[in-house]
């Protein structure tokens, strides 16, 4: 993938989990805020002030997340956002972070809403 292409993907990935969570919040199931800055998603809980970062790194090509849980490095494997670690899908792991970080009922953040 051309650095042009990831820089694209990555735009339309961290729009997708704003557009997600903002969902969220509209239907009063989060209390959160989003922010963007360039290739930097903050997500805020506004209950608690936790915060989780979501930023591109166009020269690993990969997505990285910083939350209370730790940090994660996601590199696209056949169409899906793949941790580097274990596996595990981004959008999966946005909605474990979110319900965690939210300390409320399970929250699932999707790009397909």
């Amino acid at each position: 993938m051309t650095e042009t292409e990831f820089l694209d993907l990555a735009d339309s990935t961290l729009n997708a989990i704003e557009a997600a969570l903002d969902r969220l919040n509209d239907d009063n199931r989060l209390d959160v805020e989003c922010s963007r800055n360039g290739n930097v998603l903050e997500i805020e809980f506004l209950h608690n002030g936790s915060k989780v970062i979501v930023n591109s790194q166009a020269a690993m090509q990969e997505l990285w997340v910083a939350a209370r849980s730790g940090g994660f490095h996601y590199r696209r494997v056949d169409g899906r956002w793949i941790n580097t670690r274990d596996g595990g899908e981004l959008f999966d792991a946005l909605s474990q972070i979110a319900t965690e970080q939210s300390g409320g009922a399970p929250v699932i953040v999707s790009e397909n809403l």
